[in-house]
């Protein structure tokens, strides 16, 4: 994914050694080519596997989601943060603490959506100790349905979050896997595979 690391690289700040900032392309402005191929991507690396559904968090997962779920031909079902009056009964839960906003959030995705058998590919923006993705995962189990794989757009793999997804027994692809933030420089996992 050079176009996604490139936009990393060029349009991504970095707030502090655990902290990147992409706002101006990825979760506040949204670069809608880059989200094609992000979906595409998705699409290539998930196709052998069967998914009937795609899950997502709101509100920055939604974009990469619905690109591959359209390269997919399934639907897209996203989790809620915030209680909704039509959202109120028959509801599949989960606590969800957020790394960079410092909260939990009970998220919340109605049981008429994700039905026992679904084969569900989870989709996020971030990957950084996995509590998002767990979350999701656990609405998905609640459910009697399988989660295919979990697609991440960016991983910090300084963080826990990919080694908890494993050890639950969960497939995941990163698209851009950050190895350090440190000295307010982005480094990617291939860059030090290929440096050593």
């Amino acid at each position: 994914m050079n176009m996604l690391k490139q936009a990393i690289l060029q349009k991504g700040v970095v707030l502090s050694d655990g902290v990147l900032k992409v706002d101006s392309f990825l979760n506040h402005q949204i670069d809608p080519t880059l989200q094609v191929d992000i979906g595409n991507e998705f699409a290539k690396r998930f196709d052998e596997v069967e998914i009937t559904k795609i899950l997502t968090i709101e509100s920055s997962g939604i974009a990469p989601a619905l690109t591959t779920a359209i390269q997919l031909k399934v639907p897209v079902v996203f989790a809620r943060k915030k209680k909704s009056l039509t959202l109120s009964s028959n509801l599949l839960t989960a606590q969800v603490y957020s790394f960079t906003k410092k909260e939990t959030n009970e998220i919340t995705v109605s049981r008429d959506f994700i039905l026992e058998g679904d084969k569900v590919l989870i989709i996020d923006d971030f990957l950084a100790n996995g509590e998002a993705a767990l979350g999701l995962a656990s609405l998905v189990e609640q459910a009697r349905a399988t989660v295919s794989g979990i697609g991440i757009v960016i991983e910090k793999s300084f963080q826990p979050g990919r080694e908890k997804l494993q050890n639950a027994g969960y497939r995941v692809e990163s698209l851009a896997r950050i190895a350090s933030l440190e000295n307010n420089t982005v480094r990617f996992v291939e860059q030090l595979v290929t440096n050593n």
